[in-house]
């Protein structure tokens, strides 16, 4: 599946985008909102996106200096521009960054999806928009396993689950972390939360880091839950790892 990220301070423009767009159809995941630049930056470091729609006007970073520092950064990503201002300069802008279309408010359904359509066309282009098998069903299970550890490395925040690699790859769930666990010494599951748990340490060990925000930045509902996890972990809560931590700095 792709990912999606809307970065727009406005609501209905938000709602327009999530309603109109053909996301199932193209095999996208449900988009995910920010309200600005600065904090969409923030939140595709932990998601990783494959297509970020983009407002131009927006408050403390504006689309023009957060295309300059997303292309920069997430190369890979495709931009798509949704702006209510028709100037040449602003689309300029905008392709120099790398934005793959440039679209006008308010949004129209088909415009939409023609952007869509050929965002994941520079992605793959030989992607195939329908429900029947794609050529991921030809790989075999030892390939699947790598690119799912290749996935789960990227995605490790993300709520995953072991049925999107069955039903991609044609596998069952049994037989993938069969030999998942045979060639990396985890099971699917097991690896993600290595993962997670590595990464909250690091952010632990910054101050600045709520825990509560470190929980939903590792993909956890609440911090109850993501607590209860670290401490079976590490047989240590994140808030004593914490003090431990920064006395041992002292």
């Amino acid at each position: 599946m792709y990912k999606a990220l809307i970065i727009d301070d406005e609501k209905p423009v938000q709602i327009a985008i999530q309603k109109l767009g053909k996301w199932k159809y193209y095999g996208i995941e449900p988009p995910r909102l920010s309200v600005n630049g600065k904090d969409a930056l923030t939140t595709m470091r932990e998601f990783h996106p494959d297509i970020v729609f983009v407002d131009m006007n927006m408050p403390v970073m504006d689309g023009v200096s957060f295309l300059k520092a997303a292309s920069r950064e997430f190369p890979e990503s495709q931009y798509v521009v949704v702006s209510g201002y028709d100037q040449f300069s602003y689309a300029q802008q905008a392709l120099h960054y790398g934005a793959c279309e440039y679209l006008l408010k308010p949004v129209e359904e088909d415009a939409l999806n023609s952007a869509i359509e050929k965002a994941i066309l520079r992605i793959d282009p030989e992607a195939v928009f329908d429900t029947g098998k794609t050529p991921a069903a030809d790989i075999s299970p030892e390939e699947a396993v790598t690119i799912i550890k290749e996935y789960i490395d990227s995605h490790y925040c993300e709520n995953i689950r072991i049925t999107m690699f069955s039903e991609k790859y044609f596998f069952s769930t049994e037989y993938l972390t069969r030999l998942f666990r045979g060639k990396y010494g985890f099971t699917i599951y097991e690896y993600v939360l290595k993962l997670r748990m590595e990464r909250a340490k690091t952010l632990l060990e910054d101050e600045d880091n709520k825990i509560i925000d470190i929980a939903g930045r590792l993909g956890y509902a609440d911090n109850h839950y993501f607590s209860k996890a670290f401490r079976t972990y590490y047989n240590i809560s994140p808030s004593q790892y914490r003090r431990d931590f920064l006395e041992g700095k002292e």
